[in-house]
């Protein structure tokens, strides 16, 4: 099929030529966020917080989701002509995507392979026969006044996603909450518009026909942070199963949402009349819209007025949502089954084969990672979501670099020894933090600038270097202010790696032999004479660890969880100033600090109280 450039469609038009659009420049969302908060405070405006925001006494919410998300394909929906994200305009359209008399739609097979891997991972029912439609309405950005979807058959049906309360959802709902996703059908996306100085729009046809699944959610979501959840938690499901081109931020995946009210205390009462808001593109726009939306309706029904049905638009930053226009209705698309589509038969062979093929979804993994870890469900659930995926592959890699080293072993639950635990441990902090702290804090591309991979790969700190990095940190062979100083040496090529032959050092062991950076800790005799320098003077401190460990009557034991931990560190800083710092574990110091007060300064003040005459 051949590919129209800007000269190509410029020629079927001779009256006016199609100027060539520069490519758009992409404003991170981060930035986004805080030049509108910039503007809303320049203006005097305050947004209301979300915490406290998710009910309303006496209205009950009710929120459908329509998620669309642009599936991983080389080829468009029913073209031959390649997808496109930053290709330059107009450089990738066939003669079906102008909708070109005599141009007819060709199924790409390929494209429902993802399509059927993101049904899989929704839990939904994959159907044998699905059949497309003609879904009609005219816009500038729909060359053939219809667009090509599955309305009436779609291909998967009946599905569900189970959000925890790791997950993000409203603490009203509980510890989790089930909701129903009524379909998943595959259609065609629309061109990119873009709005130009005056009554003028530039429109990009390389998104015209790309391929798209549509996620339809019953109606079951009740609060704002459920339904900001549910849209994350589709995210890092079709990631996982590499369904997605990209996430919400980078304009693979939106959402529609569908708010309605109702007043409480009538079971019988129907839901209200529905507005949608179309086209979010963050988690947080789906919250905020959502709030927004529903207290703009309680406001217009305690009025005494009525909800209309219409689509409404959101845009950053803003307080509340603004009409685009009146709502269609089903008939007013007049869908009919498109007749030069033949209908999609999927054998259940390949159904099984896919899921067979699937590998472990995201809630699986998680629990592997609290299980064997014992992770947060905070840290378990960031491995895997960040760098769609690349992190947590990267983690297991060091995972097993570190076993080689430690010469672990686990128990019947793979769960490594007590012993090792902490490496692991210490290994998933590193990943989530450190690493991240390499790059600029602005970056919007951290994977990019650390070079992740999808087999679990890091180019700018490979597995082995950091794995050696943990595990003489681990064994206290170094301090953890000489590690993260390797880690930098690392990140900036200073280490023989493969594909690395410049290196200053050709191993972490190498570099810390040549700077003499072992760690040489005091001895207990020199650990005890520094706390006897730090206590000196302190007299005043000492007093209120006597009274806490007196508290009980049992002032000669110092339970340690009595002491005040603020005054214990204070005393422990005063011996790591006082003593060579770079020989100086803090635990050790801590724990000596704890002895000394237990068993030398608290009874000698409690003896001398007792000694003193009444």
């Amino acid at each position: 099929m051949a590919r129209f450039t800007t000269s190509t469609l410029s020629s079927l038009h001779t009256e006016t030529a199609i100027p060539t659009p520069p490519l758009a420049i992409h404003v991170p969302l981060r930035k986004q966020l805080k030049d509108e908060a910039k503007r809303q405070k320049a203006a005097g405006k305050k947004k209301k917080k979300n915490a406290n925001n998710q009910v309303v006494d006496g209205w009950e919410l009710t929120v459908g989701i329509e998620i669309h998300a642009q599936l991983n394909t080389a080829r468009k929906l029913f073209s031959s002509a390649t997808t496109s994200f930053n290709d330059a305009p107009n450089s990738r359209v066939a003669f079906f995507d102008l909708a070109i008399p005599g141009s007819q739609p060709i199924f790409q097979k390929e494209t429902l392979i993802p399509a059927l891997r993101a049904a899989l991972a929704l839990e939904c029912q994959i159907q044998p026969v699905s059949r497309f439609d003609r879904k009609h309405y005219f816009h500038w950005d729909q060359p053939s006044g219809y667009q090509i979807t599955q309305y009436y058959e779609p291909f998967a049906r009946d599905g569900a996603i189970t959000l925890q309360a790791r997950d993000g959802i409203a603490a009203e709902d509980g510890v989790g909450v089930t909701i129903g996703i009524q379909q998943v059908q595959m259609e065609q996306d629309t061109a990119k518009t873009m709005a130009q100085a005056g009554d003028v729009h530039w429109l990009d046809f390389n998104r015209v026909g790309a391929p798209l699944i549509e996620i339809i959610t019953l109606p079951e979501i009740h609060h704002p942070a459920t339904a900001a959840a549910f849209v994350r938690k589709v995210q890092v499901l079709l990631n996982a199963v590499d369904a997605c081109v990209s996430g919400m931020e980078a304009g693979g995946l939106r959402a529609d949402i569908n708010v309605s009210v109702r007043r409480t205390g009538d079971p019988a009462t129907p839901l209200g009349q529905r507005t949608e808001i179309k086209n979010l593109s963050s988690f947080k726009a789906v919250e905020d819209a959502i709030i927004a939306e529903r207290d703009r309706q309680i406001a217009v029904l305690e009025s005494g007025g009525v909800i209309q049905g219409e689509t409404r638009g959101w845009a950053i930053g803003s307080t509340e949502t603004r009409r685009l226009r009146g709502k269609e209705g089903e008939v007013d698309y007049r869908y009919m089954p498109d007749p030069d589509l033949a209908p999609v038969v999927i054998g259940d062979d390949l159904v099984s084969h896919l899921r067979e093929t699937m590998g472990q979804l995201p809630d699986v993994e998680v629990d592997t990672l609290i299980q064997q870890f014992e992770l947060t469900p905070k840290d378990a659930l960031a491995l895997t979501a960040l760098d769609n995926g690349m992190r947590v592959e990267y983690f297991w890699n060091v995972v097993d670099a570190l076993s080689a080293r430690l010469g672990t072993t686990t128990d019947n639950n793979n769960k490594p020894s007590e012993e090792n635990l902490p490496c692991f441990q210490l290994a998933a902090n590193w990943i989530l933090h450190e690493l991240g702290r390499l790059t600029s804090e602005r970056s919007e591309t951290a994977s990019e600038d650390l070079g992740f991979t999808e087999d679990g790969q890091c180019a700018r700190v490979p597995v082995e270097p950091l794995a050696d990095i943990l595990f003489h940190l681990h064994a206290r062979e170094i301090t953890a202010k000489i590690a993260k100083e390797l880690l930098w040496v690392v990140f900036r090529g200073g280490i023989q790696t493969p594909g690395n032959d410049d290196g200053r050092y050709p191993s972490i062991r190498a570099a810390v032999e040549q700077e003499n950076l072992w760690f040489r800790e005091l001895s207990g005799t020199e650990y005890a004479a520094l706390a006897d320098q730090a206590v000196e003077g302190q007299e005043h401190v000492v007093r209120q660890f006597a009274a806490s460990a007196g508290a009980d009557g049992d002032a000669s034991t110092g339970r340690q969880h009595q002491y005040p931990q603020g005054k214990l560190m204070f005393l422990v800083g005063r011996m790591i100033k006082l003593g060579p710092e770079e020989r100086i574990d803090p635990r050790s110091a801590e724990r000596v600090m704890r002895a000394a007060l237990a068993e030398k300064y608290v009874p000698a003040l409690a003896a001398e109280s007792s000694s003193e005459p009444n």
